[in-house]
């Protein structure tokens, strides 16, 4: 097949740069605004097209793959994460799946020590403070939050974020621990300084920052829930760039707003853009809008991961990136 007569639809606007190139490769669909497409929008999309490019905004359940037309053969997620996708169903189909992995490690990483800085050093009430005029003057005791060199920093999650997110701690002065499903090999967790812990709960117990970067999948859904959760010291901290239902977050509210959790910062929320509203309010919580990977470069490499992953299957090869069952 041509690439120019594939029929390629994307849900939601891209950079100008990656769009630029889908019109010069393929007879592709837009999105002129930037809302997510409807239900209806979707069912048309798959029912038309050869290729479909969604977001992590787009559910691609069962029900939406069984409406499909013959001719959809590829969904080439614009991102890594396709815990929105049902690629089983897919496969089932003969619909490949593709995403966009490695793309997003350093910027999430970087969004880790930022959010980590943010609730310790207080950043957020001291811009608060700044942006109402209410500053008196500097004072010996205001303001104090913690340093983090020294700090044992617990992982939740050792793939590429996090030993990115090890290697920029171990610059702190950070004391480096992790718990992974698979045990790091000796030579990278020695590069990295790492411990590795075998049981979270003990990890846990022992942490005064807790990372979370692992994926949402269905053995990982509230594995932070609220019994875990309270092993945590009261002068902690918990970050998570990751996915939103790895926490339960009406426990989290409940302790941050009780003072048995020092801080949180959060750039992810388990009913999707929706944090707890108590937490808005909470002047140790930082909370950011799914920013963890959002840099002009991040964003475009990410297109350029889909281009190949849609001209090769255009070609009449396997996508590079094509997600399989050792992925999820």
């Amino acid at each position: 097949m041509s690439s120019k007569s594939l029929s390629v639809v994307v849900t939601r606007r891209l950079p100008d740069a990656v769009e630029t190139r889908l019109k010069e490769l393929f007879d592709v669909r837009l999105r002129e605004t930037d809302a997510p497409m409807t239900q209806a929008e979707l069912i048309e999309a798959v029912k038309t097209a050869d290729v479909l490019i969604p977001t992590l905004t787009d559910r691609i359940d069962a029900g939406l793959i069984g409406q499909a037309g013959e001719r959809l053969r590829l969904i080439a997620n614009f991102g890594a994460g396709v815990d929105h996708i049902d690629v089983d169903t897919a496969r089932s189909r003969g619909i490949l799946v593709s995403n966009t992995p490695g793309v997003v490690t350093e910027d999430t990483a970087d969004m880790v020590l930022a959010l980590m800085l943010g609730v310790t050093r207080r950043i957020q009430e001291g811009l608060s403070v700044m942006q109402k005029g209410e500053w008196d003057g500097w004072a010996p005791t205001a303001f104090l939050g913690a340093r983090l060199g020294g700090k044992r920093l617990g992982i939740l999650g050792m793939g590429r974020i996090g030993q990115a997110v090890a290697r920029r701690a171990r610059a702190f002065g950070m004391q480096i621990h992790y718990h992974n499903r698979r045990r790091l090999r000796p030579e990278v967790e020695n590069a990295l300084e790492a411990t590795y812990w075998e049981s979270l709960d003990q990890m846990v117990a022992r942490m005064d920052i807790l990372s979370i970067n692992c994926p949402h999948t269905p053995s990982t859904f509230h594995l932070l829930n609220a019994r875990r959760l309270k092993l945590l010291k009261p002068s902690a901290v918990i970050v998570n760039t990751s996915r939103g239902e790895v926490i339960d977050e009406n426990a989290l509210t409940r302790m941050l707003k009780s003072g048995d959790l020092a801080g949180a910062g959060l750039d992810v929320y388990e009913h999707g853009h929706r944090g707890a509203p108590e937490l808005r309010d909470m002047p140790n919580v930082v909370m950011l809008p799914h920013m963890g990977s959002a840099t002009h470069e991040g964003r475009i490499e990410m297109g350029e991961k889909v281009i190949i992953n849609v001209k090769t299957f255009a070609d009449g090869h396997r996508p590079p990136d094509q997600v399989v069952p050792a992925m999820l």
